[in-house]
């Protein structure tokens, strides 16, 4: 394993992650110059992001035999990960991380199941794995933007949902046009990634099933059929997320709980009781 890691192959491509890491540096370093201070957290997401990819390609490679079971763990894994990161998105928000979890559940999680019963996607971890990653992958973004719209605009508007709820207003509806326009974030970059399809960009799915033998045509079918369940899963995931960050949203007496943090309190970390 070690000679097969250390061979011209894998050398030039870390010499090419090498140049890709100083071009994001340079960008980074660029948007410090006009007061975007994201050096230290690329940085980071870089390094992190090379060796996690590293460290999958070495598992695949080991697991490649491997059949459903080994393939859902995997995936169940990659689900708990993209619930952890997005809920590091809202550190205000009491219970993000369960909410994350179940959202990205019910989203990737749904779709994934119903391409393996219509047979779009192979159980074979080689094709199992990267697939259910992409979906997975949408759904975590998908779950972060719906949940960090809803609350921003809730919180921008916490004095026409509390005269509401002075007239006796329930709180869903109180609160419904946040949950319309949460959704629709969090749909609306793979909306335009399906209408964009073919068109200005032509994705790896595709392009590698022509190199591997496939039928263009058949392959640019399937391309559109995962870029569908990408949709489908994200709305799923913003829909689901939505639904129960707005029960958290409120207390038991119908009292509105998501609210801007003091300027004081948001300088020690505090966060709002759940």
């Amino acid at each position: 394993m070690l000679t097969e890691m250390l061979d011209s192959q894998v050398a030039t491509g870390l010499l090419q992650a090498g140049a890709a890491i100083l071009l994001c540096l340079g960008v980074a370093a660029l948007c410090r110059h006009y007061g975007v201070r994201v050096g230290r957290e690329t940085s980071f997401s870089l390094v992190r992001g090379l060796l996690q990819m590293a460290l999958v390609g070495v598992v695949l490679g080991l697991l490649l035999t491997g059949g459903l079971l080994v393939g859902a763990l995997i995936l169940l894994g990659m689900m708990f990960a993209a619930g952890w990161t997005a809920a590091r998105r809202l550190p205000q928000i009491e219970g993000s991380l369960p909410i994350s979890f179940l959202a990205i559940g019910v989203g990737a999680g749904t779709v994934i199941l119903f391409m393996i019963a219509i047979r779009a996607l192979d159980t074979q971890i080689a094709v199992l794995v990267p697939v259910g990653s992409m979906i997975i992958a949408n759904s975590m973004n998908a779950c972060a933007q719906a949940m960090e719209r809803f609350k921003s605009d809730v919180m921008a508007h916490v004095g026409p949902i509390e005269a509401a709820l002075s007239l006796g207003a329930a709180p869903e509806a109180t609160v419904a046009p946040y949950v319309q326009s949460a959704v629709y974030a969090s749909l609306l970059p793979r909306l335009d990634m399906l209408k964009s399809l073919g068109l200005v960009w032509i994705p790896g799915v595709m392009a590698g099933m022509m190199v591997s033998g496939a039928s263009p045509l058949y392959a640019g079918v399937y391309q559109f059929i995962i870029v569908a369940m990408i949709l489908a899963a994200s709305g799923l995931s913003g829909a689901a997320a939505i639904v129960l960050l707005r029960r958290r949203a409120f207390t038991p007496a119908q009292q509105l709980l998501l609210r801007p943090i003091p300027q004081g309190d948001a300088e020690h970390g505090s966060r709002p009781a759940g």
